[in-house]
C-alpha cells in the first residue's frame, strides 16, 4: 500500500486569486497532475470551469498544470489528497469550497494499474489490496462525499476501463475494481433521483500517456493501436473531450451510463 497523505489544502500561491465564492461552475478532478487527468483539467478550464487539480504525491506536476491553466486565462488550485484516505477526501472537498465557494462536477480519474499483469492465481495480496484501495475504495470515498456536496444540476464522471469488455488475461483484479465502479455509477444515478445530478462513467481503451507507454515495445504499442477500427491509440485529449461532453450542457440527458471511449475496440 502506498504511503497515505492526509494533507488537503489549496496551495497558497494559487488559491489567493480565486478564494471567494463565484457563480462559475467548479470541478474537482482527481489524479490530475499528469496524463489524462491533466488533459481533463485543462479542457474543463477552457470550458469556463474553475478546477481543483487533485494529486497524491506529484506536487510539482500539479503546480505545473495549475500554472498552465492560469497562463491560458483559467482558474485552478492544486490540492493534495490520497483518495484511499476518507479523511483526506473530506478535506479535499472542504478545500474546493474554500477556494471557489461551491462544487458542481466530480471527475473520478485517480486510479492505478498493476505494474505487471499476472494471472489471477499469481496475483499477490499487496497488489490486490492496492488496486481495491485506490480504484474502488477511492472512488467510493469521493462519491460518498459528492452526494453531500454537489450543487443541483451537478455531474459525476467516474472512470472505468474498456478492459471490462475485452476481459484480457492478466487484468482480472484491475478490471474487477473498474467493473465495480460501473455498478456504483448506475446505482448512484438512481439513488440521486430528484437531485438533478447525473452520474456516468468513461471507459477508455489504450491511451497514449507516459504511464501507458512506459516499458512497452514499439511492436506491442502498434498491436494495441491496431486493435480498434480507427487504427490508433487514444489521446488524453480524446478522453478529455468525452468528459467535457458529460460535464457540459449537451450531456444533460445522459445518466447512469458507461461510455466506452476506445475507437470501437469493444
Amino acid at each position: 500500500m502506498p504511503t497515505t497523505h492526509s494533507t488537503a489544502t489549496p496551495s497558497p500561491s494559487t488559491a489567493t486569486a480565486t478564494t471567494m465564492s463565484s457563480s462559475a461552475r467548479v470541478a474537482i478532478v482527481t489524479g490530475a497532475s499528469r496524463g489524462i487527468g491533466a488533459a481533463i483539467a485543462h479542457r474543463l478550464a477552457r470550458d469556463g470551469l474553475r478546477v481543483v487539480v487533485n494529486y497524491a504525491g506529484r506536487a510539482a506536476d500539479a503546480q505545473a498544470v495549475v500554472q498552465s491553466i492560469a497562463a491560458e486565462g483559467g482558474h485552478a488550485v492544486a490540492v493534495q489528497a490520497d483518495v484511499a484516505d476518507s479523511q483526506a477526501v473530506r478535506r479535499l472537498f472542504d478545500s474546493a469550497v474554500q477556494a471557489f465557494g461551491r462544487i458542481d462536477v466530480l471527475v473520478n480519474n485517480a486510479g492505478v494499474m498493476p505494474s505487471t499483469t499476472p494471472h489471477l492465481a499469481d496475483t499477490d495480496d499487496a497488489t490486490f489490496d492496492r488496486l481495491v484501495a485506490i480504484n474502488l475504495k477511492g472512488s467510493f470515498h469521493t462519491l460518498r462525499e459528492a452526494v453531500h456536496r454537489l450543487q443541483p444540476g451537478g455531474r459525476i464522471i467516474n472512470f472505468s476501463t474498456s478492459l471490462v469488455g475485452t476481459a484480457l488475461p492478466g487484468y482480472a483484479v484491475y478490471a474487477a475494481t473498474k467493473s465495480a465502479v460501473e455498478t456504483m455509477t448506475l446505482i448512484l444515478a438512481k439513488e440521486l433521483r430528484g437531485r438533478n445530478i447525473t452520474v456516468n462513467a468513461i471507459a477508455p481503451g489504450p491511451t497514449a500517456t507516459e504511464l501507458f507507454l512506459d516499458g512497452k515495445t514499439p511492436e506491442l504499442i502498434d498491436r494495441l493501436a491496431q486493435a480498434n477500427p480507427l487504427q490508433r491509440l487514444g489521446t488524453p485529449q480524446d478522453i478529455a473531450s468525452a468528459v467535457a461532453f458529460l460535464a457540459g450542457p449537451d450531456g444533460a440527458w445522459i445518466n447512469g451510463q458507461t461510455l466506452r471511449a476506445n475507437g470501437g475496440m469493444v
